[in-house]
């Protein structure tokens, strides 16, 4: 029997009867992360990391949400499972199966490289690992952080220069905090769209430091903040909301920047490749430091990265889900 099954429901483990982010109810739900197409409405039981749990009673209401801290063992029925840091954002986990000795890994969504902010990725040793592959092409290669980062900032000093306001879009869970966390302050205001600002509040409260910032709301009078930054959701940089801005240069912070042709789909002016997803690079790295001989690949370019992995040895097989993840229109923006 095996440790796992991949069900109507979502990925199932019968020994412990309960699911690993099922996208229809049940009765105990094991979560990754926060965002939509992994913690869902519904379910009777959650249970998730202490830092995820907070945004994820702010998405989803009054829930009875369990909490775990990385690395403790717990038993569920006849499975031993613990949370590891998958450092997608901050609370992310892949979640470790054991069921008589054999090992499964389901990641949840990853990147491998150290962000300073979410908890940093740990590979997770295992006999099967279910991986995403949401950047699964040798085309996405990610330039450093900082590097990235750098480039934002002179972009946006640069516009403040010329009186122009800097509307960057970028998700509201992980993305938007991670971009607060990491550019240069000092070069003027930070504004940010009422989405991300709330995802903001629950961080602070529990204790994640963020720079200052200044919500907009219908009251806010924007000439008071000249060269601003402004965060938001890239649905809405398109709409009446960015055009009350006046002056502004429009740039989008994502991974799929790298793809010719998406920085225009998005009506942006700039795009910047920063996701906080592996690429092909660390996806693969990844799965090799798991030890694995199975993967089961999800959310992404699976049908193209499933042959790659079986043309390297791997015993590999697609998992079919209701949600995709993060796509060129993905719904995430909106949280």
């Amino acid at each position: 029997m095996s440790v796992l099954t991949f069900t109507e429901r979502g990925i199932f483990c019968p020994a412990g009867n309960f699911f690993i982010d099922p996208w229809a109810p049940v009765d105990r739900a094991l979560i990754t992360h926060g965002h939509s197409d992994h913690a869902r409405p519904g379910h009777r039981r959650y249970l998730a990391t202490a830092p995820a749990a907070p945004v994820i009673r702010h998405r989803l209401g009054g829930i009875a949400l369990d909490t775990i801290t990385y690395g403790e063992p717990r038993r569920i029925g006849d499975a031993l499972v613990s949370f590891h840091p998958a450092g997608h954002v901050p609370g992310s986990a892949q979640i470790r199966v054991e069921v008589a000795g054999e090992v499964w890994v389901v990641s949840g969504d990853y990147k491998t490289e150290a962000d300073g902010l979410s908890e940093p990725f740990e590979p997770v040793r295992a006999h099967a690992f279910v991986s995403e592959c949401t950047f699964g092409l040798p085309v996405f290669t990610w330039a450093p952080q900082a590097q990235v980062l750098a480039g934002i900032d002179d972009w946006w000093a640069a516009n403040a220069a010329e009186g122009r306001v800097s509307l960057l879009g970028a998700y509201a869970l992980g993305k938007a905090q991670r971009l607060l966390a990491g550019v240069d302050a000092s070069i003027g205001p930070i504004l940010t769209h009422g989405a991300i600002e709330a995802t903001c509040a629950v961080m602070r409260g529990q204790g994640i430091a963020l720079p200052q910032t200044v919500p907009v709301t219908p009251a806010t009078d924007l000439k008071a903040h000249p060269g601003a930054l402004v965060l938001a959701p890239p649905s809405a940089l398109g709409g009446p909301w960015a055009r009350r801005f006046g002056a502004a240069e429009t740039g989008v912070a994502s991974g799929w920047m790298a793809l010719r042709g998406v920085r225009r789909r998005r009506g942006a002016e700039r795009g910047f490749v920063l996701s906080d997803h592996a690429d092909w690079a660390g996806l693969n790295a990844a799965i090799r430091a798991t030890g694995a001989e199975r993967v089961f690949v999800t959310h992404g370019y699976t049908s193209v990265f499933r042959r790659w992995l079986a043309d390297q040895g791997y015993d590999a097989e697609i998992v079919r889900t209701a949600f995709q993840g993060e796509s060129l229109d993905s719904a995430e923006d909106t949280l």
